[in-house]
C-alpha cells in the first residue's frame, strides 16, 4: 500500500471530527530519558518543528544536572517520574517489574517518594506529579499510596475505561492518563511496527474516545527508534498537529483538567 493511502483512514477521520465541530486531544510520552543524547534532541527537534508538546518519562536515579541543564527553560516539555532506577525486581519467568510485590511496600514507596523529590528539584519548572510505571505496571496495592507522596497523575499503557487499567488503578485522587499507540514492535525486531497498523490503532483510538473525549498518548522510546520510528513520527506530526480537529496537548492541562 503506498504511503498516501496508509494515512488517508487517519485524515479522513480527523475531516469528519472537524465537519462535526469537535476536536481530538493528543499527547506524546517518551520513556527513560536520564540525560542528553543525540536520539533526545532529534526527538525534541522534531517535536519543536511542529509545535507538539512531549512529555519525557525520566528516570530518576539515573539522571542528573545534565539533563536538567538541556530542558531549562523549555515550557514545552513535562518531566514525569519513571520508577526509581527502571530495575527489574519481578523472578525469572515472570513480566519485568520493578513496581511490583515482590518488594516490602513500604521500601517500593520510599522509592517513589525519593524519585518525586529528586525530579520535583532536578525540574522544577518541567516537574509534574505523574508517575509512570516502568514497563507500564504497577501493583495495585501501591496505588493509595501514591497520593501522599505528591503524585495526582498515573499513566501506563491501555484503556483509560473498560480496561484493567481503570478497574484496578481507579482512585479518587488520581487522573489516569495512559498511552494507547506503542511505535515500537518489542515482541518482534524491537524496530518501528508497521506504519499501517500504527495507523489503524491510532484510528481506533480515536473512535473509542470520541471528539473531546480523553486524550490519545502516543507512546515512544528515543533510545531505541530505527529510521522507520522517525520517519512515522514526522508523519504524524506532519498531519496531525495543523489540522483544527486536533490539539497536542501538554501533560500538565491533562492532567489539571
Amino acid at each position: 500500500m503506498k504511503a498516501a493511502s496508509i494515512w488517508q483512514p487517519l485524515i479522513d477521520r480527523l475531516d469528519r471530527c472537524e465537519a462535526a465541530g469537535k476536536t481530538f486531544d493528543f499527547w506524546l510520552r517518551d520513556d527513560d530519558a536520564v540525560e542528553p543524547t543525540a536520539a533526545l534532541n532529534r526527538l525534541l527537534e522534531l517535536a519543536d518543528r511542529f509545535t507538539v508538546p512531549a512529555t519525557l518519562a525520566v528516570i530518576p536515579a539515573g539522571t542528573d544536572e545534565r539533563l536538567s541543564h538541556y530542558l531549562a527553560g523549555r515550557g514545552d516539555i513535562g518531566v514525569a517520574v519513571h520508577g526509581w532506577s527502571h530495575r527489574n525486581h519481578a523472578p525469572m519467568g515472570e513480566k519485568s517489574q520493578e513496581l511490583g510485590a515482590h518488594r516490602p511496600r513500604e521500601v517500593v514507596l520510599g522509592e517513589l517518594s525519593a524519585g518525586y523529590t529528586r525530579l520535583r528539584a532536578l525540574y522544577p519548572s518541567a516537574f509534574v506529579p505523574l508517575l509512570v510505571p516502568p514497563w507500564n505496571r504497577i501493583d495495585a496495592g501501591l496505588v493509595a499510596g501514591l497520593p501522599p507522596i505528591g503524585f495526582t497523575a498515573l499513566s501506563v499503557f491501555g484503556p483509560e475505561t473498560g480496561g484493567k487499567p481503570h478497574r484496578t488503578f481507579a482512585h479518587p485522587e488520581l487522573t489516569i492518563i495512559n498511552t494507547h499507540v506503542d511505535v515500537i514492535d518489542w515482541h518482534g525486531a524491537r524496530g518501528c511496527r508497521d506504519h499501517e497498523e500504527i495507523v489503524d490503532d491510532i484510528v481506533r483510538r480515536l473512535d473509542q474516545s470520541g471528539g473531546g473525549g480523553g486524550a490519545t498518548g502516543i507512546l515512544t522510546h528515543h533510545l531505541v527508534h530505527d529510521e522507520s520510528v522517525w520517519a512515522f513520527l514526522e508523519k504524524l506530526f506532519e498531519i496531525s498537529a495543523p489540522h483544527p480537529a486536533c490539539r497536542w496537548r501538554k501533560i500538565a492541562d491533562l492532567i489539571n483538567r
